[in-house]
């Protein structure tokens, strides 16, 4: 901020890595859980204190957990290749993720076997966040792991919410709606989540293997009809016959130690500081990646010129988890998709700048948490015989942001919110 005449001489991209460094800081579970720690089992009856858990946040989860818990622990933690951590006495294990592989498979019925040996006296501390539905992968009775590979595989591309892909997984898993938990009785249960999903329903994240849902084939089968999963007899068969009741257990506790909403009000308070306007369009966002694209470029254009619904200098700030059907055979995430259609939306418009980014640091498969954009990109574009039409039509965000210089590259941060979105309006 320049004090002398009040306005902040900070380049665009500057300010929009400093929103996103912010929103990710408040992701973080270090310091999360001293208020919400359970009492400790009773040593003097043998009791242990059992952790367990999943997800691409759940390593940095253990780590912080151990540091704060200050008593004896053991157990076992399952996250995706290149997201662990080094651990005092809780095993870090990796595995695949969107699409799960064995090594997730081996850990999940190691996590399985852990939460069975508890007994009355132990307590079991759950650890899970986003990506846990593919990393705790243990196909329902019926089923192996190529059917919940090749599962995985149709889920992400049909395009289907997050809410849906997890529905459909719970239903098929011998370990995922609450039956976890059901394990784990009649130990003490503690769960701590850090939420990717949209509205932070317990039960969606990871697929809610510690919280009991009432299983409903017919939802889940229509659900696979809408989205264009194909349905073999053997699918439907399991899906029927793998049901349970999704009554609540008593003695287990949930607490939410990091939403998408908590890094979007760490991101607001950034950009007060740095002297913007800050509106946040909601935590909760949803829907084709390019078409959310284009509705915020003209909440963004409204801004711009007519000061509505924020008057510049401001700072229009979301997140939740668009999706991409995949059409075309390019490299990209739903954050460069969402970007490039944002910037072929808004067609150079001076002064407004932005970024989209997945929290775990990780947009799609690729090694990019997102991109950033100014209103000098397609005129960079052009001079560079790059037509940003063409890359969005084959799924090619990622191409089209290295080409020009302006992927966000943070390597994984151990921690998944989802995606953060920030358009600057000057």
């Amino acid at each position: 901020m320049d004090k002398a005449n009040g306005t902040n001489t900070a380049s665009d991209r500057e300010i929009l890595l400093a929103l996103f460094d912010a929103a990710l800081a408040a992701a973080l579970p270090e310091g999360k859980f001293k208020d919400r720690l359970p009492t400790p089992p009773d040593a003097a009856k043998g009791g242990r204190t059992i952790v367990i858990g999943a997800g691409k946040a759940s390593a940095r989860m253990a780590r912080a957990f151990e540091e704060e818990w200050g008593h004896p622990c053991e157990g076992l933690i399952v996250t995706r290749y290149g997201h662990g951590c080094e651990t005092q006495h809780i095993e870090i294990v990796e595995a695949a993720h969107p699409v799960p592989d064995q090594a997730g498979l081996d850990a999940a019925r190691r996590i399985l076997e852990l939460a069975r040996s508890a007994g009355p006296d132990d307590l079991v501390v759950c650890l899970m966040s986003g990506g846990a539905s593919s990393l705790l992968t243990l196909p329902a009775e019926g089923l192996t792991l190529a059917d919940k590979q090749a599962l995985n595989s149709a889920l992400l591309k049909s395009g289907a919410p997050i809410g849906v892909m997890n529905r459909v997984r719970k239903s098929m898993s011998a370990i995922k709606g609450g039956r976890l938990a059901a394990a784990i009785a009649p130990a003490r249960a503690v769960t701590y989540l850090i939420s990717d999903v949209p509205g932070d329903d317990p039960a969606a994240i990871g697929s809610g293997p510690t919280i009991p849902e009432a299983s409903d084939p017919e939802t889940v089968l229509g659900l696979m009809r809408t989205w264009g999963i194909e349905i073999t007899d053997k699918l439907e068969q399991v899906i029927r016959a793998n049901t349970v009741a999704g009554e609540a257990i008593p003695g287990q506790e949930v607490h939410m130690i990091a939403t998408p909403l908590m890094a979007l009000k760490a991101a607001e308070e950034k950009a007060k500081t740095l002297g913007l306007t800050p509106l946040i369009l909601g935590d909760a966002i949803e829907g084709e990646a390019r078409e959310a694209g284009n509705v915020f470029a003209g909440i963004a254009r409204s801004a711009s010129e007519h000061g509505l619904p924020a008057a510049a200098p401001c700072v229009l700030l979301s997140g939740g988890e668009t999706t991409v059907t995949v059409r075309g055979k390019g490299r990209g995430g739903r954050s460069v998709e969402f970007l490039l259609a944002l910037a072929i939306a808004l067609k150079g418009l001076e002064g407004v700048s932005a970024i989209s980014c997945d929290t775990d640091g990780v947009d799609g498969t690729e090694d990019n948490a997102g991109a950033w954009f100014d209103a000098a990109l397609l005129a960079d574009a052009a001079s560079r015989g790059l037509k940003p039409d063409d890359y969005l039509a084959n799924n090619d965000g990622y191409s089209f942001f290295s080409a020009l210089d302006r992927l966000v590259m943070t390597g994984p941060t151990l921690t998944n919110v989802n995606d953060f979105r920030a358009i600057l309006v000057r």
